[in-house]
């Protein structure tokens, strides 16, 4: 499944609503104690809430006589009582179930984001930021949703519902349960039969939220190409079409929620007429008493009552086990990189770096790289230019072991990173990527993001070797300044100067420089080329450079051109050699030459 996955008007039946509710018991696990003790609140607020009306009926009988002698005190008072009871006891309930439902969102919604954490990189390039945000949202809502009508709804009736049961069946005519019976039989199949039907609009309302909603935000993470384009109507069409679509089906699932309560409303009303028509003739023949009559009208609009929010409880949670099946269904995306079982950490001793005869493809009709053969010695730079689409980037990804090569090995100090934990293989290699993305946080966060551990001296002394200290302290709010989302409050040069800094902050035993200065002018670049060779130093390097003149101290540079290399060499035996190096070389010395003469 990608982000992107297509949502289907499937049957109920089709999805596994009860291996969605099963998932959700080792999250009421953990408090199964308050949980017990929740349900046994919950019983003890039935019996009070039946005892009412047997209460009551004594009441009525004890004043239907012609003769008082005395007021029916204790009988008032236990009234009375039982009354307060019931209030207690689902208060208690519900204090004591609170704790369970709010963890179990919050241990949801850690489990979810772990999960799209361990996904990878493939899943996170095609998915849908904002679809699956909204996943996400509803999901966890949903998880709070069925456990709150689980327990304060659906149980309660139940458990009313067979102690009322049995009351009528004891002490009244077989014809009163049976009326009782076939009304809430007819009552929940029509719910269920509606409510299944109405499902499909409600999956198409789901669809097009998600989408508009992707749509909307995509819009704004993208809103400078919008404005360069001119295109903000486009973007509004776009959306408004989407909503449009979701706005016919909310309207039909609405008119057909009006006709299911019409529905429902009109069995109760059968059902309760019947039953008072059967007790009021027995009244008339002396067969049940005035207090009788009562009972079993306070008994019909006590289990009526909650019955008629069956159909609401009913329609609310299918309604969440249709949003919670998406979340299931990310859940249940498996991660395409994993450690092995009892994989050891990674020990990296010299830091040398191998790709031993590597193929791979993103895709297996277009293959990137074909039989890539190099080494990096321990403190040495390996330099990888070519054109755009020559597979360089590729190499970064797959040493870092975003991806799984499909042959060949990556060895560093002799072990093969698929075999060791990805958690100490990416310990071990600092980057400086081409496209620096921050996070929505002040300076010092993003800064220290390398190294949370960092003081601040040490946060200082990065930024100074990476040339951003001075530009930080000209801010008014120094390191503390917020740089926006995604970093767009900073400049491409300063952002890679962020990125710089946290390979130093982090110094790691290997380095990748992914075209780190390409967001710098040519003054900055050399301020900081000294600055990456003083993170280099003794540092395993691998350095992809679009700009040969950023390479030239490399002690090999391999020349990739469609996923081969196809020459390596140091700086000068590569411009002695005269081929595809040589060739770029002079290009670049030319555009160069042109931009000094510009100005």
């Amino acid at each position: 499944m990608s982000a992107h996955h297509r949502y289907t008007a499937a049957p109920t039946e089709d999805r596994e609503d009860w291996a969605n509710i099963r998932a959700l018991l080792p999250y009421l696990w953990e408090y199964r104690g308050r949980v017990l003790l929740a349900l046994g609140s919950l019983v003890l607020a039935k019996v009070a809430n039946v005892g009412v009306p047997l209460v009551l009926k004594e009441l009525v009988d004890v004043l239907d006589m012609d003769i008082i002698v005395a007021l029916p005190v204790g009988l008032l008072l236990a009234y009375g009582a039982l009354r307060l009871s019931s209030s207690l006891f689902n208060e208690l309930r519900d204090v004591l179930f609170t704790r369970v439902r709010y963890r179990a969102m919050r241990r949801l919604t850690l489990r979810t984001l772990a999960h799209l954490h361990n996904l990878s990189l493939r899943f996170h390039l095609e998915r849908k930021t904002g679809a699956i945000s909204r996943d996400l949202a509803r999901g966890a809502a949903s998880l709070s949703t069925l456990l709150n009508y689980f327990t304060f709804s659906i149980l309660p009736i139940l458990v009313e519902f067979l102690l009322v049961a049995g009351i009528l069946v004891k002490q009244y005519d077989i014809v009163f349960t049976l009326i009782i019976f076939s009304s809430v039989a007819v009552y929940v199949a029509f719910t269920f039969a509606v409510t299944n039907w109405r499902m499909e609009y409600r999956l198409a309302m789901n669809r097009y939220e998600s989408q508009a909603n992707n749509e909307a935000i995509e819009s704004l993470i993208n809103y400078e190409t919008v404005k360069y384009f001119g295109n903000e109507q486009l973007e509004l069409s776009r959306c408004d079409d989407t909503l449009g679509k979701w706005e016919d089906n909310a309207v039909i699932s609405q008119a057909s929620m009006s006709a299911l309560n019409f529905g429902q409303a009109a069995i109760i009303a059968v059902g309760v007429t019947l039953i008072m028509f059967f007790a009021a003739d027995e009244v008339r023949n002396g067969e049940m008493s005035i207090g009788d009559f009562v009972l079993v009208n306070a008994f019909l609009l006590q289990l009526f009552i909650p019955l008629g929010f069956l159909g609401i409880v009913y329609r609310q949670m299918k309604h969440s086990l249709t949003d919670m099946d998406q979340l299931v269904k990310l859940l249940n995306e498996k991660p395409e990189i994993t450690d092995k079982p009892g994989a050891p950490d990674l020990v990296v001793t010299q830091g040398e770096v191998r790709f031993e005869h590597v193929a791979f493809a993103y895709q297996p009709d277009r293959p990137i790289l074909h039989d890539i053969d190099f080494t990096i010695p321990p403190g040495k730079k390996v330099a990888v230019v070519g054109a755009s689409g020559a597979g360089k980037s590729t190499l970064a990804r797959l040493l870092f072991r975003f991806y799984d090569v499909q042959q060949g090995r990556i060895l560093i100090d002799g072990q093969d990173i698929s075999q060791v934990t990805q958690a100490s293989l990416r310990a071990a290699i600092g980057i400086v990527p081409q496209d620096t993305v921050l996070f929505n946080e002040s300076l010092r966060y993003n800064l220290a993001y390398a190294n949370p551990q960092a003081s601040e001296e040490e946060i200082i002394e990065a930024a100074r070797l990476a040339q951003l200290h001075d530009f930080v302290q000209s801010l008014p709010e120094g390191y503390d300044t917020v740089v926006g989302e995604r970093g767009l409050k900073l400049s491409g040069g300063e952002k890679q100067r962020v990125a710089i800094a946290r390979a130093i902050l982090k110094r790691p035993k290997i380095l990748i420089f992914d075209e780190a200065t390409s967001a710098l002018d040519s003054e900055s670049e050399q301020a900081i080329l000294s600055a990456l060779k003083q993170a280099s130093a003794n540092h395993t390097t691998l350095a992809i450079a679009h700009r040969l003149s950023t390479i030239v101290d490399a002690d090999e540079i391999l020349v990739m051109e469609n996923g081969r290399i196809v020459e390596r060499g140091n700086h000068q035996h590569l411009l002695a050699y005269k081929g595809v190096y040589s060739t770029l070389w002079n290009l670049q010395q030319e555009d160069r030459g042109k931009i000094k003469d510009e100005r």
